[in-house]
């Protein structure tokens, strides 16, 4: 944010240049494939104050109680593959869009259906969430996922324009996938 959008625009997700580049690819022609980079790129940068705020703040929640199941390392991948994730689906749903997308809300909604999914899987502890006072129960936080992936489906179907509510619906199903049929059952965690 402190050095432009201009300095942002080879990092941000276009789906028309990846697109291009996966056709190119498939030719055998690498010389285009840097966008590809660019699907991860994009959930390091934000487009204003209130973008990176709003991420942080269901970040803090989702990626602190992950980090405390799972540990740290789970997060990184976790984060890692939730917003790849968040940018393929953005490009397969706008293949044809120029207008760039960037930010981590993908990788956040990844969080979500990460710990959504966990929580049905498993019986979890109530964590703790800085500044409630009290442990929250895990089906309370369970629903401020599916409310939030309700809000990203209804958007994609006619929502406010500027928002990548493909990514976000994207991400939200690699963390539901993660949750579901990958990561491993919390030491904390008991068996449903």
């Amino acid at each position: 944010m402190l050095r432009g959008m201009e300095f942002n625009d080879r990092f941000m997700v276009v789906p028309a240049d990846v697109m291009e580049a996966l056709q190119s690819l498939r030719s055998g022609d690498f010389s285009g494939s840097a966008a590809l980079f660019t699907l991860i790129t994009a959930a390091l940068l934000h487009g204003d104050v209130g973008h990176l705020l709003g991420n942080m703040l269901y970040l803090w929640i989702f990626a602190a109680i992950a980090a405390e199941l799972l540990g740290h390392r789970w997060v990184m991948r976790v984060f890692i593959f939730t917003a790849l994730c968040g940018s393929a689906c953005h490009v397969a749903l706008y293949p044809e869009e120029t207008i760039p997308m960037l930010g981590a809300s993908g990788a956040v909604m990844g969080f979500e259906g990460l710990y959504l999914s966990m929580a049905v899987r498993w019986r979890l502890p109530n964590p703790h969430v800085w500044p409630i006072a009290r442990p929250v129960p895990p089906a309370h936080l369970a629903a401020i996922g599916v409310i939030g992936l309700l809000f990203d489906f209804s958007g994609y179907l006619g929502g406010y324009p500027g928002v990548a509510y493909g990514a976000h619906l994207g991400g939200f199903i690699g963390g539901m996938v993660l949750g579901a049929a990958v990561i491993p059952m919390p030491r904390v965690a008991l068996p449903r």
